[in-house]
């Protein structure tokens, strides 16, 4: 049994820990609120964008002469997965999560004979794709020294993605982060951004007659880039919400969970200290009725 110094140093250590935990889970409500408001004003852009882009896309005939982003390399073989994480811990799971669905995702294709690379965005989802992949890995996109990942870095991330795509050194690219529902939940989701996904149905329906000027190719080798971008930059704001969403219930979590260690160690002291003065009545009073 621990001794009551001892009892009394770990329930003031549990205590401390109890107060940097309430301080993180009311920073990060904080972040919360703001980082909702981002991910969800940038999803209709990036919807309508997704949208459009579609719409183009179904009206041409794919051809040499097409845009590389929208035919493709004519191959199927090379597949980079581009995984985003936070530079952040004490987030529970939310890292955890987006690795995980992206390596279903490398050990799907490898399975149907494809080779896998990764691109990582962000520092506490590297070991573990390391960990598997060691010789993978052919970028990093160092955030460590970013207050906030923003539409500059979404830019720079696709200018390089395009880059990479243009020297062939990969024939389609895959997006993983987590996307935001709430406080609660957030879910890891993957998609394809390079070249652009053509649902198979080809765009939705519609009943307004739509004539484009410049040409629909013309138009999509301006857009196409773009898209890239806007894509990554939802994911991003998508990545920043989610963060925040599970540190928070993370980080409340750990304060109830310090509470009850606290209440069990309390508990645990105060009976020690009853025995410690039950002991020593009893030597007390052995002692005088030896006298």
């Amino acid at each position: 049994m621990a001794s009551l110094k001892e009892l009394k140093g770990r329930i003031a250590s549990v205590k401390s820990t109890q107060k940097i935990t309430k301080a993180k889970q009311m920073v990060a409500s904080a972040k919360l609120r703001k980082a909702q408001a981002a991910a969800e004003a940038a999803r209709p852009y990036a919807g309508r964008l997704e949208r459009v882009m579609a719409s183009l896309a179904s009206k041409i005939a794919i051809s040499d002469s097409s845009p590389k982003l929208l035919a493709g390399t004519g191959k199927d073989q090379v597949h980079l997965i581009i995984v985003t994480s936070s530079d952040r811990g004490l987030c529970g799971a939310f890292n955890a999560n987006i690795v995980k669905a992206a390596k279903l995702k490398a050990r799907e294709l490898e399975a149907a004979g494809k080779t896998v690379l990764f691109y990582l965005v962000g520092r506490k989802g590297r070991a573990m794709i390391i960990r598997e992949y060691p010789k993978q890995v052919v970028r990093y996109f160092d955030t460590t020294a970013l207050k906030n990942q923003g539409f500059a870095e979404a830019q720079a991330i696709s200018a390089e993605l395009i880059a990479m795509f243009e020297k062939g050194e990969f024939d389609v690219a895959h997006l993983f982060y987590s996307k935001f529902r709430s406080a609660l939940l957030q879910e890891p989701v993957g998609r394809q951004i390079i070249p652009v996904a053509i649902p198979a149905g080809g765009a939705p329906a519609t009943d307004a007659a739509v004539e484009y000027e410049p040409d629909e190719e013309e138009i999509l080798a301006e857009l196409l880039p773009r898209n890239v971008t806007t894509q990554i930059f939802g994911a991003l704001l998508e990545n920043a919400a989610s963060e925040q969403g599970a540190s928070m219930t993370a980080m409340d979590n750990a304060t109830r969970n310090a509470g009850d260690l606290i209440n069990r160690l309390t508990i645990e002291y105060n009976r020690s200290r009853q025995a410690a003065i039950t002991t020593e009545l009893v030597e007390i009073i052995s002692g005088a009725e030896a006298l």
